[in-house]
């Protein structure tokens, strides 16, 4: 007979062992979910709104940063970039985040995150991602258009088309015909949306790679 030896690992807690990522409390799931339906239903009213009449606007030759296209007060055109600045800090946290959790495992960043060590690790690693992100962004202003590439090929699959398949894939037994058709719809219909977004990301950087240099004023 074999005998089984239990080796326990010092200083695992059970609050050691939540999730690593700098939460000061356990993320709500009822009201996460609320916050997904809304996004995934009014909350994109506004984002295709802009898209369409900003296209009705100012045609195909507007800039891709629509706001440079704008004219009029300098003050209303800086209010205008603040929120869209935040959210562009907002995204590259969330799209980071498995980059985060990578070194928060490690390094061993556990416990509370409030605790002196875990917040000037994370406040040096976040703020250093962010700086040099930022950094190679206006020394490389052409970085845009291989985003838009990054996005349709990464973004659009992995929020919109991953998600739906895998909640058709958990819930296959549980969900209505109706409700398969509507999650069948969004897996073709964004799909097509990010081959789409590809090929006008991959004309962008053929048409743009011409005109940029180092530090460009775009």
């Amino acid at each position: 007979m074999f005998k089984l030896k239990i080796y326990m690992l010092p200083n695992l807690s059970s609050s050691n062992l939540h999730c690593s990522q700098a939460t000061v409390r356990q993320p709500v799931v009822k009201n996460m979910l609320k916050a997904l339906y809304f996004q995934f239903t009014v909350g994109v009213l506004p984002m295709y709104a802009v898209t369409f009449i900003g296209y009705w606007a100012y045609g195909s030759s507007t800039s891709t940063y629509l706001l440079n296209s704008v004219n009029g007060p300098i003050w209303v055109k800086a209010i205008a970039n603040i929120p869209a600045f935040l959210q562009t800090v907002i995204a590259l946290h969330i799209f980071a985040s498995p980059m985060y959790e990578y070194l928060d495992t490690r390094y061993w960043i556990t416990g509370s995150a409030l605790n002196v060590k875990n917040l000037s690790f994370r406040i040096g690693v976040k703020g250093g991602y962010l700086a040099i992100t930022t950094l190679v962004s206006a020394m490389l202003p052409f970085l845009g258009d291989f985003m838009s590439l990054t996005g349709a090929v990464s973004t659009f699959p992995l929020t919109f088309i991953l998600a739906n398949h895998m909640y058709l894939v958990a819930k296959k037994t549980k969900l209505t015909s109706l409700h398969k058709l509507w999650h069948w719809f969004n897996v073709c219909f964004f799909s097509c949306m990010s081959l789409a977004a590809a090929v006008a990301a991959l004309r962008l950087i053929a048409v743009d790679s011409k005109n940029y240099n180092l530090f460009a004023d775009l």
